[in-house]
């Protein structure tokens, strides 16, 4: 499964992001609350995908878990150790051949901030 976590394609292989009994116990937390579980991981470390890619991983495959169609979310933090309450949170469910296109770029070394903002997120200005 490939999720786009801010500018990062992550791979997330879920065999590998939980046992069985991990899982039923992520059952029971709500999409909210790993909202406010991203939104303090990227108050911590704006960078987060970069920086800590596990923990990014573990973040996507959380998101796409409570909500399986969502395959790219982007976390907007102001900076370092801001309150998480300041980390801005957009979702989105990109089709099969945006993420395909979007892979192919990151294989070729070509997925950056700006592609991915231009392809996905759409905040530079035109």
């Amino acid at each position: 499964m490939l999720f786009l976590l801010n500018d990062t394609l992550l791979k997330i292989e879920p065999a590998r992001m939980a046992s069985p009994l991990d899982a039923r116990r992520f059952d029971a937390v709500s999409l909210s609350y790993v909202v406010q579980l991203g939104k303090e991981l990227f108050s911590e470390e704006p960078l987060l995908p970069t920086a800590e890619p596990e923990r990014a991983r573990r973040l996507a495959w959380l998101l796409a878990q409570k909500q399986p169609e969502l395959n790219a979310a982007l976390f907007v933090s102001p900076g370092r150790g801001c309150p998480s309450s300041q980390v801005t949170v957009r979702f989105c469910a990109l089709p099969v051949e945006t993420i395909a296109q979007l892979h192919a770029k990151n294989e070729a070394g070509l997925l950056d901030g700006a592609t991915a903002d231009r392809e996905v997120w759409r905040r530079l200005a035109a």
